[in-house]
């Protein structure tokens, strides 16, 4: 049984930074893809940023055209953790962030592909 958690959220002024974490508790499986989406009040949720892990070794990343230039997802394996850094935040980002894994991702922004998902950190941006 796998868990995420993430953590970080808070309320910020237009133009702010934010860094949000996800960190994985449990048994790690082997996800090919984890990925950052977002949900708004009234609004489906949408992809926001990917990272596929490369074999033998690599990554690759992926981004929203609303959040490219501004947004960054990394991860560090050793602190099983995984990170969505976020610059010059605007006030139509304000959403329930979410952190999610899948073992077979194909459609990387499609949260259908994803087997687990945290329970969500709320990012308000607001002046």
């Amino acid at each position: 049984q796998v868990e995420l958690v993430e953590s970080g959220g808070g309320s910020v002024q237009p133009g702010g930074t934010l860094r949000i974490s996800c960190t994985t508790a449990g048994y790690p499986y082997n996800f090919n893809c984890m990925g950052w989406f977002r949900q708004a009040p009234g609004k489906e949720r949408e992809g926001v940023a990917a990272i596929y892990s490369l074999i033998p070794s690599g990554e690759s990343t992926y981004y929203a055209d609303s959040v490219k230039g501004r947004f960054t997802i990394s991860r560090d394996s050793s602190k099983n953790t995984l990170y969505l850094g976020m610059n010059a935040l605007k006030p139509e980002d304000t959403a329930m962030y979410y952190c999610a894994a899948g073992r077979y991702v194909a459609d990387r922004f499609l949260p259908a592909e994803y087997d687990t998902w945290g329970q969500g950190t709320q990012v308000t941006v607001s002046s």
